[in-house]
């Protein structure tokens, strides 16, 4: 099981100080947030993308990029590639080349965001939001696995004898999580191409998840990649530790009362008890996330949302190191011990080649095969 952080790169007053971070400062702390992860053993860093104030990461592949020259083992991934605003062949010319240049450690989570606003920016309509995730990733799929491509659609112009740049490493396109919260939609598209499907798993109450994530299992068996338990599944988390729990509400709550997105709203006790947000002690972390298996079976990725709501670098490197030595290496034992043998693992590039591999020569047998039972016939 991969676990790691995502960051949806918001600039926040800390409530405790008053103080903003620049912007300059904000992507520096994403920058040393990422460098944190791999030092204590984490397998994922995560970017989100957003075109708007109060978040900085309006260019993943550039963060991506620079973060991959300074890491060696970490999995690169974004928490949100916009597939609805974006141009599929930007993306698949993008990312291709961020995978070579990080030696296949690249994925991407596709998503609609959630800001009206970008569409228009991007010459779309939101009222063609679903629309558009549908064509845009079926052109995408296509450009990755195709050399030429002929195509025409809805949202942008046709393409003749077109083919993307630089080719996917090895042959193998990155892995996609299709990431959604509330979208039925995205989860059929997810189970429909034998992708991964992300629940973000931070604002809806563990029904809904276990709603979503299981509809997404149940058409990834209709489209025959597998039976239901085998598809691959990722959710999203949020945590604050300290050692001792009522420290670690005393010091979040704060930041958890003027957080732009649930801030003013419910309680934090009223909000961890109805959402999967966790702030306590590591061995809180580590039972509720735990619990997370009890509603949508055995997954294979878990992120947690760490940087938000203003928490000072300084905080959030202190949470990582926790998460790093206490609760990840704990995590890891108990889900493999609980992982059924026919449950895959997640995807990395070394397992996608060697599937890639295995199904050519799989092929070729089955060529060859055919060509002596023609000859024997004759």
């Amino acid at each position: 099981m991969q676990f790691g952080v995502f960051t949806v790169g918001d600039v926040t007053v800390d409530p405790t100080t008053g103080r903003e971070p620049t912007e300059h400062e904000r992507i520096k702390a994403m920058v040393a947030i990422a460098l944190k992860a791999e030092e204590v053993g984490l397998d994922v860093f995560a970017t989100g993308e957003h075109h708007n104030p109060p978040f900085v990461p309006s260019s993943p592949t550039t963060m991506l990029g620079f973060v991959a020259a300074r890491t060696e083992r970490l999995l690169l991934s974004t928490a949100t590639t916009l597939i609805t605003t974006n141009d599929p062949v930007k993306i698949a010319e993008d990312y291709a080349m961020l995978q070579h240049l990080a030696d296949g450690r690249v994925d991407l989570m596709m998503g609609r965001g959630n800001t009206g606003p970008v569409y228009p920016w991007f010459g779309q309509d939101i009222r063609n939001g679903i629309p558009l995730a549908i064509e845009n990733y079926d052109l995408l799929h296509r450009l990755w696995r195709e050399d030429v491509v002929d195509w025409k659609g809805r949202f942008r112009a046709p393409l003749q004898s077109f083919t993307s740049t630089p080719r996917p490493l090895d042959g193998v396109p990155p892995f996609v999580w299709h990431g959604s919260i509330r979208s039925p939609e995205i989860a059929e598209q997810a189970a429909y191409y034998g992708d991964g499907f992300f629940a973000n798993h931070i604002f809806w109450p563990p029904e809904h998840t276990q709603r979503m994530v299981g509809l997404y299992r149940q058409r990834y068996a209709h489209h025959g990649h597998g039976s239901a338990d085998q598809a691959i599944v990722g959710l999203g988390g949020q945590v604050f530790m300290r050692r001792n729990s009522q420290d670690a509400v005393r010091e979040f709550r704060p930041y958890f009362d003027n957080a732009p997105v649930y801030g003013h709203g419910p309680s934090l006790e009223e909000f961890t008890a109805q959402t999967p947000l966790t702030v306590g002690s590591p061995q809180q972390v580590i039972d509720r996330t735990l619990g997370f298996r009890d509603y949508v079976g055995d997954y294979q990725r878990q992120l947690f949302l760490m940087d938000h709501a203003g928490l000072p670098l300084k905080t959030v490197l202190e949470q990582l190191d926790l998460l790093g030595e206490e609760v990840v290496p704990v995590l890891r034992k108990e889900f493999e011990s609980l992982r059924p043998a026919h449950v895959p693992a997640a995807p990395t590039h070394a397992s996608l080649r060697a599937a890639a591999s295995a199904d050519r020569e799989a092929a070729a047998e089955g060529g060859a095969a055919d060509r002596a039972g023609a000859e024997a016939g004759r």
